[in-house]
């Protein structure tokens, strides 16, 4: 239950980011949206699989894409690059 609260949240800050591109076109805003997204599918594909499966190799590679993507905006936004 709690893997689904977890999932809805980052669905609700997705949009949330994902509004905020819409208006701006800063890409910023994108790839935060795009990194809950995936942590919303990762907490969904953690609810729906067994507990034993949590350390799987997978589970680690989508976080750390979603945990990249957030280090990318950080570093593109104070580097000065254009959106």
């Amino acid at each position: 239950m709690i893997s689904g609260a977890i999932a809805m949240g980052s669905i609700v800050v997705s949009l949330f980011f994902l509004r905020y591109w819409r208006s701006s076109k800063d890409r910023f805003f994108l790839y935060f949206a795009a990194s809950f997204a995936l942590e919303a599918v990762t907490r969904v594909m953690l609810g729906l699989s067994s507990p034993e499966s949590e350390g799987a190799p997978l589970f680690y590679l989508t976080r750390v894409v979603a945990y990249g993507l957030i280090l990318i905006a950080i570093y593109e936004k104070n580097s000065g690059k254009k959106s």
